[in-house]
């Protein structure tokens, strides 16, 4: 029986992977080579759906878009015209997104199907690179605006079952740094004494993150990331309120099995390290 993986990648910015932005070269790189190989793309165990949760749907209790071919929305500002004709025509899977929302049921959560809903650049832009023949179907999923670390966790582990139907669970967002404040003096090749000092308070929080998301055992994992706020220079990673990034990364915590392994890559964004975490799926070279 083949199990799906579970991956909480990093999409970048807006639409700027698809677009070549220089300081996105490891993370295309990633999407394009390392995503597909754990979600075993071209081979006999490729998923036959992916839930995809993403960061750039916030909702009050859990959404799940359950229409047959949903649009794409265009939720950001700015871009050069090609960003807003980008297509990526995969469908989506309505009787699945009912699936899931009587597992949530079970879980004792309570869940809304959105048949209007369109993908947002968090499904689309790294969907497009790391799958551009658009043949698996999506559905996607939103974060909480609570950021209740604990109800994050128990979505994760409605979904868990879905594994075993060889359904992949993946979380689009940015776990190791979403904070502007932070990320325009990366972005803008700033003062280097800045990004060093910068990359140090990056890297002891990476390091505590990897322990916390890690830990094979069930119940510590789920405690040490209940606790992320803890974790050292969390606001300064994630602003208080605005954690939606990293919530991707906890559902997908809560997917994972008891005692089951963890993997992880980084790519080089702008200097500094940025994580992705995943479970399960093909071995990376």
């Amino acid at each position: 029986m083949t199990v799906a993986p579970v991956i909480a990648l990093s999409h970048g910015g807006g639409p700027l992977p698809l677009l070549g932005d220089k300081n996105h070269k490891a993370i295309i790189y990633s999407l394009q080579h390392r995503v597909p190989k754990i979600l075993r793309l071209g081979t006999a165990s490729a998923p036959k759906a992916i839930v995809l949760v993403t960061a750039h749907w916030t909702t009050r209790s859990p959404a799940i878009s359950s229409g047959a071919q949903p649009s794409l929305y265009f939720d950001y500002h700015g871009f050069p015209p090609e960003s807003y004709r980008i297509k990526y025509p995969a469908a989506g899977a309505p009787e699945i997104a009912a699936e899931i929302k009587a597992s949530f049921q079970e879980q004792g959560l309570t869940a809304d199907l959105d048949p209007s809903r369109g993908w947002d650049h968090g499904v689309f832009v790294p969907m497009t690179l790391v799958n551009p023949a658009a043949d698996i179907p999506i559905v996607q999923m939103s974060v909480l605006a609570s950021e209740d670390a604990e109800q994050h966790l128990r979505m994760g582990q409605a979904l868990a079952r879905l594994r075993e139907k060889n359904i992949a669970i993946v979380g689009s967002g940015f776990a190791s740094l979403h904070n502007f404040a932070e990320m325009r003096p990366l972005l803008s090749g700033g003062d280097a004494k800045h990004i060093r000092a910068f990359k140090g308070v990056s890297d002891e929080w990476n390091r505590a993150l990897t322990r916390a998301t890690t830990t094979p055992g069930k119940e510590d994992r789920w405690n040490a990331l209940k606790g992320w706020r803890a974790l050292p220079h969390a606001d300064r990673m994630h602003p208080p309120r605005a954690g939606e990034h990293f919530m991707p990364l906890i559902v997908c915590a809560g997917a994972a099995s008891d005692g089951e392994e963890a993997g992880t890559y980084k790519d080089v964004f702008s200097g500094v390290d940025i994580y992705t975490y995943y479970w399960g799926g093909g071995e990376l070279d």
